[in-house]
């Protein structure tokens, strides 16, 4: 198997462990030399899903990819919340004796982002929001997010037929999009087929804290410049919810990708990370 630009799977950087203090593990990998860049990914997936820009990152930054607890290969977490997501990230940056980084987060990865800018704030220099809302679910004067229903039947699916749920829901990502067969599967090929699914009762706890998280009311005590990128296709976070952000965030600039669903650096690789690069200047 291959990845895009004739890299194989084989030389992805081997996986490593952090103990964290609570004893359990959490599994990264690395990319480059230079100031820390950390990703983190979106729910269901691992960090494999970078395995692709993360080499176009780290000509320039050290790039640090986990998986976030209770996904790939990471034990499951604590307490699982957005709280306790973060504060794993948090312990994890602190035993690699990260100095403060950039951090960059796509959907339930963003979201944990924010909560970490919130409770960590000196841990972090800049933040990247990549299809990221601050309240997932539809609810009374907020539009922006999916029908309850349907998360809902999401989470019964999965009980169901779990590896056709998760099959259709990464086909979601890509709604409306001009993207060709052979493209699809370069991306399967390089971002779910090395990584690992989580565990079918993780899956569905991790998709309660990403459908009942609510940082709308805490946005405006984010004092970070902010990098907000979305796909005006997106079929699971509306760009809307990315809007939101930007005018809700202090010192936050909002990129909006045209005939781009939920994952712009799936579908226009090259552009995504330019213009990662150029904040990060």
């Amino acid at each position: 198997m291959w990845l895009k630009g004739g890299l194989p799977v084989s030389d992805l950087p081997d996986l490593q462990y952090s103990l964290l203090q609570s004893g359990r593990k959490l599994a990264w990998r690395h990319w480059g030399e230079g100031p820390p860049l950390v990703l983190l990914h979106g729910w269901s997936m691992s960090s494999v899903v970078f395995s692709e820009v993360a080499p176009l990152l780290a000509g320039n930054y050290a790039v640090f990819c986990p998986d976030l607890p209770g996904h790939g290969y990471s034990e499951p977490c604590g307490q699982y919340s957005l709280e306790g997501i973060a504060e794993d990230i948090a312990d994890w940056a602190q035993q690699l004796a990260l100095p403060s980084f950039a951090l960059l987060g796509w959907s339930l990865g963003g979201q944990v982002a924010l909560q970490l800018a919130l409770e960590s704030p000196l841990l972090l220099e800049k933040l990247l929001l990549v299809a990221t809302t601050p309240c997932f679910c539809r609810t009374d004067g907020w539009l922006h997010g999916l029908p309850k229903t349907q998360v809902k039947a999401l989470s019964r699916n999965i009980d169901r037929c779990y590896e056709k749920t998760m099959g259709d829901f990464f086909q979601l990502q890509f709604t409306g999009e001009e993207l060709d067969r052979r493209r699809y599967r370069e991306i399967i090929g390089f971002a779910v087929r090395p990584g690992k699914l989580p565990e079918k009762k993780q899956a569905k706890t991790l998709l309660d804290v990403l459908s009942q998280a609510d940082l709308r009311a805490q946005l405006q005590q984010v004092q970070l410049p902010v990098h907000i990128l979305h796909g005006e296709l997106d079929q699971i976070v509306p760009v809307g919810a990315g809007e939101f952000l930007a005018d809700t965030l202090q010192e936050a600039q909002l990129q909006r990708m045209s005939g781009v669903g939920h994952a712009p650096f799936f579908s226009r690789p090259q552009q995504t990370v330019a213009s990662w690069l150029e904040f990060l200047k």
